[in-house]
């Protein structure tokens, strides 16, 4: 059995649902990404088992980390196995796999008393066989007339497409979501639960495009990167690759770690990319600064067992791709840059989230750095609006800039260049400085170049 005591919005969270179940068997819970949501779901399980209110326990959450994360925790709160071998309480598997699993499964929910918990319920959408995606179906089909209990729980409960998500409840005529127990990161950070997030979004003031073939002949200005993305063929992916924009970034967030760092000394940072390619750009970067760094994607060999390496390691950073955005618990990770293409408000507060998970008395600040790009400074700006006391302050950086090259990078080939050893950890076939910059030209027909003068707004939290 795991010991410690729960904090108040578990212990809340609990007690209304073991009320709630009187009446409805179903509960869906709203709690800031961090919060704790697994701890509370073990717990609510071993209450409703000692009340002999059900016999088995199902999980499903949509990757394999989130999954043995449930297996851990679930295990040690219960002191039972959820990994559905003889003798467990229960199981634990994907929302993927959910689909190809024998009847036999399914006649569980049948046969016993089945409390169902389902983490990140926003991936399953509908509220019928129609509307609903296929892990959507699923739930409908097979377990939302079938359990005894089921816990929807959800850090961002909306879908970018619009739909509606499965198990949940919505007002009418208005549509909005309804959530039976909702625990926001204003009430986290009052708390003491999540660390108090500092965005700091980064700008240019003076950014000159060279368009029309070889000699650039045209030389257009913008005063910032949203009037370049607005009014030029240059693209917000155009811009993750650019060198100068990872020089700066990343400066940025290496000085902010060796300072947290002073006060945490096995504080990390996480680097989300967007794609391999870019990831091992991205680590080229870092070891040019003297970084070590681990990277973790789809197409990495044992990458879970990397990623549980890292947790309990003192490497500084890790590049993700589409792996650790989502409830992987790291919670040594402190600062983050944000270099994803994907912009969507989901996205942009599930990895946020990766950062404040609070786990010391004074660990209470987490910082994210972004683009100025006018959808993510949306994102930023909302979420300050979440939390009335922030305070936002533009701070006025002149930082030197590296001699424009005239060039996107980009890396054609990284195994040309690189190899990830066992653990993880990237390692180029050559020095640093034996690469070119024509060995990461990007064809295009236009070329990106910053002014010294990047400035940085910090959006900030007290």
């Amino acid at each position: 059995m795991m010991n410690g005591s729960l904090r108040n919005w578990q212990s809340r969270c609990i007690d209304t649902a073991l009320n709630h179940y009187i009446s409805s068997p179903h509960l869906f819970c709203q709690a800031t990404p961090g919060a704790g949501k697994t701890r509370m779901a073990a717990e609510l399980a071993s209450r409703l088992l000692e009340r002999d209110k059900i016999d088995l326990i199902l999980c499903f959450a949509p990757s394999c980390q989130v999954v043995e994360g449930f297996r851990t925790t679930f295990s040690k709160v219960l002191g039972r196995r959820l990994d559905g071998l003889l003798g467990a309480i229960g199981a634990a598997c994907t929302y993927q796999a959910m689909e190809y699993r024998e009847e036999a499964f399914w006649k569980l929910f049948d046969e016993y008393r089945v409390f169902a918990v389902f983490d990140e319920i926003h991936h399953c959408a509908g509220h019928d066989s129609l509307s609903s995606n296929s892990w959507g179906q699923q739930i409908i089909q097979r377990v939302q007339d079938r359990a005894a209990f089921t816990l929807a729980l959800s850090g961002t409960p909306w879908r970018s497409d619009q739909n509606v998500i499965s198990l949940a409840r919505y007002s009418t005529p208005e549509g909005e979501l309804i959530c039976d127990y909702r625990y926001g990161l204003k009430e986290a950070i009052t708390d003491r639960v999540c660390r108090s997030p500092r965005i700091v979004l980064m700008d240019n003031q003076e950014v000159r495009l060279m368009e029309d073939g070889d000699n650039y002949g045209s030389v257009r200005l913008f005063p910032s990167i949203a009037n370049l993305l607005d009014e030029s063929p240059v693209s917000y992916e155009d811009l993750l690759y650019h060198d100068d924009i990872l020089c700066q970034l990343l400066s940025k967030a290496c000085e902010k770690l060796n300072d947290v760092r002073k006060e945490k000394p096995d504080a990390a940072g996480l680097v989300v990319a967007t794609n391999i390619k870019h990831a091992h750009q991205i680590a080229l970067e870092l070891k040019a600064k003297g970084e070590i760094c681990c990277v973790v994607t789809n197409k990495t060999p044992d990458a879970q067992q990397i990623i549980n390496s890292f947790r309990n390691s003192h490497c500084r950073w890790i590049i993700s791709v589409g792996m650790i955005s989502e409830g992987t618990d790291i919670p040594r990770l402190q600062v983050c840059c944000y270099l994803s293409r994907i912009r969507t408000e989901l996205h942009f507060r599930q990895v946020l989230g990766r950062v404040l998970r609070r786990i010391g008395e004074s660990d209470d600040q987490a910082w994210f750095y972004v683009l100025a790009e006018p959808l993510l400074q949306r994102y930023a700006q909302r979420l300050a609006d979440d939390l009335p006391e922030d305070s936002a302050v533009c701070i006025q950086v002149k930082v030197p800039a590296k001699e424009a090259r005239g060039e996107e990078l980009n890396v054609e080939d990284p195994d040309e260049y690189f190899e990830i050893n066992s653990s993880g950890y990237l390692e180029s076939k050559y020095q640093v400085g034996d690469l070119t910059p024509d060995e990461f030209r990007l064809e295009s027909t236009f070329a990106v170049n910053f002014s010294q003068h990047f400035r940085h707004q910090l959006l900030s939290v007290f």
